[in-house]
This record gives structure tokens, sequence and C-alpha cells, in this order.
């Protein structure tokens, strides 16, 4: 299998600078599950995109501090190779910004949190099941770092999970979009490091919060173990029609 990530992150602060980039985060992640699996990185806020999304079993979007509502060029030209991939049923998995920019490329919308910034972990309960879940698949946690969420989902979505303060966490859209607001990637010293580098910035009781949100375990390889199933379905799925 080759998978596209399609780096969405603008932060190239200090603090990124100290740490394993987002294209090594998905690699890591997808390798960790799948090691003979193919992993090529776009930076798309650099301009960098596939020629053609057919070209690879599936696509993966991260997450970024950009908001799917600004008017960036490379924001608008990720929109047009979303709507592409999807008319070509190129499966995609979005995480964070991902989550979001698929939604509204495909006809959903993205708004500020009802509540405050939502960081730390966060443990999303399932509601419904995607095939390429384990039936025990009850509830994950995962980090999560996020000012904004998917309001209204497009035609044709489903809500698999919820959050505290994120009625739509999880969802797909049949068997060719597989999509979490949260950090898969993220790895427990990473988003304990996040925690700190944006808690002075946050009112007290948020930051409270999250350092007190570190004590649950992140499950990130076990989502990563979700993903790769869900291109492996998608697979299983062209062959057969084909």
């Amino acid at each position: 299998m080759h998978i596209a990530v399609l780096v969405t992150n603008t932060d190239n602060s200090d603090f990124a600078a100290r740490h394993p980039r987002d294209a090594e985060k998905f690699a890591a992640l997808i390798r960790g599950v799948r090691p003979d699996w193919s992993v090529t990185a776009y930076d798309t806020t650099e301009g960098e995109f596939p020629a053609d999304p057919a070209a690879f079993d599936g696509l993966l979007i991260g997450g970024s501090p950009a908001s799917v509502n600004d008017e960036a060029h490379w924001i608008g030209r990720l929109f047009d190779l979303i709507r592409e991939a999807h008319g070509k049923a190129v499966p995609m998995v979005g995480a964070c910004f991902g989550h979001q920019a698929i939604a509204q490329a495909l006809g959903g919308r993205v708004g500020h949190n009802a509540g405050p910034f939502i960081l730390g972990t966060s443990l999303t309960r399932f509601t419904a099941r995607a095939p390429w879940m384990p039936e025990d698949a009850r509830e994950i946690t995962l980090a999560a770092a996020h000012g904004e969420q998917v309001t209204a989902l497009p035609r044709g979505a489903e809500v698999l999970g919820w959050s505290d303060g994120c009625p739509i966490a999880a969802y797909r859209i049949g068997d060719r979009v597989f999509a979490t607001q949260h950090h898969p990637e993220m790895t427990p010293e990473f988003i304990a490091a996040l925690v700190e580098e944006f808690a002075p910035d946050l009112p007290p009781e948020v930051g409270q919060k999250a350092r007190a949100s570190l004590e649950r375990p992140i499950e990130g390889r076990r989502f990563g173990e979700w993903i790769a199933r869900f291109y492996e379905s998608a697979a299983s799925k062209s062959i057969a029609v084909t």
C-alpha cells in the first residue's frame, strides 16, 4: 500500500523545530502498524500536491493551527484535491484540520468550539461502528488540540462518535472517508510538551484541565490500526468491483 500524507501544519515556531514534523509523525503511525507500507509526504502549505490522488491507495490529511475558513490559496487547492479524490473514490483519512477540511470541502461546515479551546487528551465515545473498527470499539483516548470543529456534516456522512465539547468527534462517508477531530499521530511526550507550550496563553482552568487529562493514556497506535484496516477494506472493495 502507498499512502500520501498531506501535511497542512503551518507552525514554524521554535517549539515545532524541537519536535518531529507531522510527516514523520504520520509515517511512524502508519509504519508502526504496517511496516511494509510506503508513505510519501506533500507539504500543501508550500504548494506541494499529488498530481493524481488516484495514484495512491489512500490520502491522509493532518492537523494545522490554520483554519479551514481561512482564504489561503493552499487551502483552496486542498479542497479541490479532496473533491477530486472523493470523485475518484480514493480513500481519505482526516485528523483534526484534515477532519474539518474533508467535511467542509464536501459540503459540511466548520465553526468555533461552543466552549473553550480543547487541549490535552480527549475520550471519543462511539455511537456507531464502521466495518473496519473492531466489534468492541466503544471508546478511545487520543491527543487533542483544537479551537474549531465540524458543526455540520456533508450529505451521506455518518457520525461515529462524540467527545466532551465536540459532538462530531469522528465520522465516515461510506467506505471512502474516515475522520477524527483528534490526533492519533501525537505521542504522549509530544502532547505533554504541547500542553505546556499552550497553557500559558489559555485561561487557567483550561490549562489545569489539560494537564489533568494527561493522566489518561492515549491510544494512537490502536487508532492507527483502524486507519490501516480502513485502507485495506477500501482496497479489497475496489478489487472486487474491478
